[in-house]
């Protein structure tokens, strides 16, 4: 199912005799932008439409960033509900969204940062007969998607691309996070990780993770005998989460207000502050070689 939300919803609101609908509500709460933004520059922002796949850990750490930063507009979609197993990372996981969908969950959180947003919100899974929808007026596409759901997210790089789209996509990877940016005209997903048709499921995840990460898990400080491929676990920390959702709201900021060419794929970048690590690599013959 999709929803719209908007404006319609603020009528009556107001905070110290400031309607939540106005333009100077809008400029008062992003005020401490400016001088890293210019005023102009913030008008962009504030134009722009942000499409995010996945409201779960950092789909939706990476919503409220971009809310606070004042995108005006976005697209966001997950099928599944808060679980107790979210609390620890998720933004919008908390006892009382327990068993509520997290699209709808974390619109509501985001309007209750910016009461002006635009939001379309799909309560399902972005596939080929929503993704027209989901990818509408947007100007660039964030990845959310939970890190097992391979194929999905191949499908919305894939539409990405054919709309001409930048696709940013940050992970939270053991004490860090990680950093690709696709142009629309450069390496297509499957390309750069390596996935070829005739691999499992197990074997294109593998791929993923390989071309995700700087180093074999255990040299990140990863018990992989915590991964498990087969029912789609692995390791996370709240700092990590958090940490990818900065990293991919900077990104979105340089692309959306061009300030020069982004470092795109095949190369990518990998900070991790629990180690004072900063890797740069680039991937060649599907091996992820650090420069």
């Amino acid at each position: 199912m999709s929803q719209e939300y908007g404006v319609d919803t603020l009528q009556g609101m107001e905070w110290k005799g400031l309607r939540a609908d106005s333009d100077e509500f809008y400029e008062k709460a992003t005020a401490r932008n400016i001088g890293l933004l210019t005023e102009e520059e913030q008008k962009v922002i504030r134009r722009s439409t942000v499409a995010i796949a996945g409201m779960g850990a950092v789909g939706s750490n990476h919503l409220l960033t971009l809310t606070r930063i004042g995108i005006g507009s976005f697209s966001i979609a997950d099928p599944d509900h808060f679980d107790i197993e979210n609390i620890h990372r998720q933004a919008g996981a908390f006892l009382h969204t327990l068993g509520r969908n997290k699209a709808d969950a974390m619109a509501d959180m985001a309007l209750g940062i910016n009461p002006q947003l635009n939001l379309r919100i799909l309560d399902s899974c972005v596939d080929e007969y929503n993704v027209d929808r989901f990818l509408e007026g947007v100007d660039i596409v964030v990845d959310g998607i939970d890190f097992f759901e391979i194929d999905a997210r191949r499908m919305v790089f894939d539409e990405a691309r054919k709309r001409g789209l930048y696709v940013v996509t940050s992970g939270p990877i053991a004490y860090g996070a990680s950093l690709q940016v696709f142009d629309p005209n450069g390496m297509s997903f499957d390309e750069y990780f390596g996935i070829e048709p005739g691999m499992t499921l197990k074997e294109r995840l593998e791929a993923f993770y390989r071309g995700a990460t700087p180093k074999p898990p255990h040299e990140l400080g990863i018990d992989p005998s915590k991964i498990d491929f087969d029912r789609g676990k692995g390791p996370a920390l709240c700092s990590s989460v958090m940490l990818s959702a900065g990293v991919a709201a900077t990104e979105v900021l340089r692309i959306l207000l061009k300030r020069g060419a982004p470092m795109c794929v095949p190369y990518a970048l990998y900070f991790n502050p629990y180690a004072y690590e900063y890797v740069r690599t680039c991937r060649r013959n599907g091996i992820n070689v650090v420069e």
